[in-house]
């Protein structure tokens, strides 16, 4: 950090997404970031659905949240879709390609992306 300017920047960034994470919106997309996630690169998993939800327009219907250990160690990255009135969705070995697909086709477009889901593994 060299300047003022910057840390505003950082600042703005960080509220941003806490505001993401702390709206009524309908659908959560929880990411699994205990260690054996971040080790399986749940980070990039993270980053891409709030990315993702910045660059589709999504602020409203879904929130991205973090959650510890999900079990399932070998699975991971996994992420859960949780919308109201509806099962959850668990998703597993995902990565920042996959979860662009799952934002466009699942959350955006309410088509489940079975391949990727733990039920079809």
């Amino acid at each position: 950090m060299k300047s003022l300017a910057e840390l505003a920047a950082i600042r703005d960034r960080v509220k941003d997404q806490i505001t993401l994470r702390e709206s009524g919106n309908s659908i959560r997309i929880v990411v699994g970031m205990g260690t054996c996630g971040i080790a399986a690169g749940a980070r990039s998993v993270l980053h891409a659905f709030v990315e993702g939800i910045d660059k589709k327009g999504l602020h409203g219907k879904a929130v991205v949240l973090q959650s510890g250990c999900v079990g399932g160690c070998e699975r991971e990255p996994v992420v859960e879709i949780i919308c109201k009135g509806q099962d959850k969705v668990t998703y597993i070995n995902m990565t920042a390609e996959k979860a662009e697909r799952v934002l466009e086709e699942h959350v955006k477009g309410g088509k489940i992306v079975t391949e990727y889901t733990a039920a079809n593994a």
